[in-house]
């Protein structure tokens, strides 16, 4: 009787972990691909894809850091956190520290110039992820607040901000000094734990709304919070949650909370979300293939795939796709941003690509 007991638990284990196999497949998009949808007048950037021999960082030839999250400032300045490295993520620059690059979109032939940080600063720590940008601060499981010092091209240190709500921070969105929304892509901190979560797809990420009064949750409930953004009016919050293709559209309150007031399902993994100034338009950097990001094959790279999202709002929202690439020129695309008709496409860990509209 014990006998057939515990063959029966092993085989509810199995099944169990069969399904759970299945269901971390699908979420990961493991057959997922891409028709190409290339844009002309498009060029690798400068100072990033480093076999362009650009002096900004002693690189190897061939070595590229990455552009995972990028941010413009209303004057055309371009901010990008580069040197990601993540637990089970492939990078072609593992030795190298984290950074952040900044590209004027005003000049004819702009190039990402590095932007050297003040003093006393751990750079052999940095490995900045998300980016805000506030009026002429900057902004990073601590969040790093900077200030741009524009006449020396480089950046103030201010503060680390750590909190126990702040756990695994994944983006961030600024909506003052030191008040910010942040996203939680785990509940857990530990790579292991972080692993086992996502595995038994426990829905525990959340956002965080920090100011130097209060801290607190303000929306739960999310496979994996990713990429953050607020509307052009600020009285909504747009989440991306990776895991579930989805991005969750929350309307902003007084007090700062938030409520949730629709979703949005995507056939593809939404990564960072950026705000077209212009239109009020989502620009979306996602992975068609998920699994490709976690099991690197030179052979068989990550594609890329850049949405624009019109009036989400509405019943039926226009999703299109501006940018789409098997991974023959950009792998892994994390984030589009767009300025008076250039477009910047970052990577997790590959290149970046700059293109004229």
């Amino acid at each position: 009787m014990r006998r057939l007991l515990a063959l029966s638990l092993l085989g509810l284990a199995l099944a169990l972990l069969g399904e759970r196999l299945l269901a971390l497949r699908n979420r990961l998009k493991a057959s997922g691909e891409v028709e190409s949808v290339e844009l002309p007048n498009c060029h690798l950037i400068k100072g990033i894809a480093t076999e362009f021999c650009v002096p900004l960082a002693q690189d190897s030839a061939g070595e590229e850091a990455g552009s995972e999250d990028i941010d413009i400032l209303p004057n055309g300045l371009a901010f990008f956190s580069v040197g990601l490295k993540c637990p089970g993520l492939h990078s072609f620059a593992p030795d190298k520290p984290g950074g952040i690059l900044m590209m004027d979109l005003k000049e004819e032939n702009p190039r990402a110039l590095e932007l050297r940080i003040s003093r006393g600063f751990n750079l052999a720590l940095f490995n900045p992820h998300g980016i805000s940008t506030f009026i002429d601060s900057e902004f990073r499981n601590t969040v790093e607040i900077f200030k741009f010092e524009e006449e020396e091209n480089s950046l103030l240190h201010l503060n680390t901000i750590k909190h126990e709500l702040l756990p695994s921070v994944n983006d961030i969105i600024a909506v003052g000094p030191a008040h910010f929304y942040a996203t939680n892509d785990h509940y857990f901190s530990d790579p292991f734990l972080k692993y086992l979560e996502t595995y038994l797809n426990l829905h525990w990420a959340n956002v965080v709304y920090h100011s130097p009064d209060e801290v607190k949750v303000v929306a739960e409930g999310f496979d994996s919070a990713n990429g953050i953004n607020i509307s052009p009016d600020k009285k909504y919050i747009y989440v991306a949650d990776i895991l579930a293709h989805e991005i969750h559209v929350l309307e902003k309150h007084p007090n700062m909370n938030l409520t949730q007031l629709k979703v949005l399902k995507l056939d593809t993994l939404v990564d960072n979300l950026s705000i077209d100034p212009s239109s009020g338009d989502i620009l979306v950097g996602c992975h068609p293939n998920g699994q490709k990001l976690f099991v690197y094959d030179p052979n068989n790279p990550p594609s890329s795939e850049v949405l624009r999202i019109q009036n989400i709002l509405s019943e039926k929202p226009t999703v299109t796709t501006v940018y789409a690439n098997n991974g023959s020129v950009l792998q892994g695309s994390s984030v589009a941003s767009v300025y008076d008709r250039k477009l910047l496409i970052g990577t997790l860990y590959h290149r970046a690509l700059y293109c004229q509209l």
